[in-house]
């Protein structure tokens, strides 16, 4: 009786290893291009506070103006105030999530 060993040189890499690999090497990519990316950093994060400050704004003036105009038991500035804020929030996660998703893709692509 031999030794029966497998090399593991000649067997194929499992999907985990492959997907531990690749991540590496994207996050490698990506520290090495933090420096360019720094302005382009403060940008998204000044548009993201923009997409919720701008629907929350514009719902509480539009609930002033009702509230000044047809007065009544309930505050329509609250309402819309918080109507605004819940349509910048989900603004600005939909944009997120569209700019991480065209960040994998293009990730993916140079991966190739």
């Amino acid at each position: 009786m031999g030794d029966e060993r497998k090399d593991p040189s000649k067997e194929p890499e499992p999907a985990f290893v492959r997907l531990v690999g690749s991540k590496a090497a994207r996050k490698l990519r990506v520290q090495l291009q933090g420096k360019q990316n720094v302005w382009m950093g403060l940008g998204m994060s000044g548009l993201i506070g923009w997409s919720v400050t701008v629907p929350t704004v514009l719902g509480a003036m539009a609930g002033l103006w009702w509230d000044r105009r047809h007065s009544g038991a309930h505050s329509w500035t609250l309402m819309l105030l918080l109507t605004g804020l819940i349509i910048g929030c989900a603004n600005a996660w939909h944009w997120l999530a569209h700019e991480e998703k065209s960040l994998h893709d293009a990730l993916e692509a140079k991966d190739e």
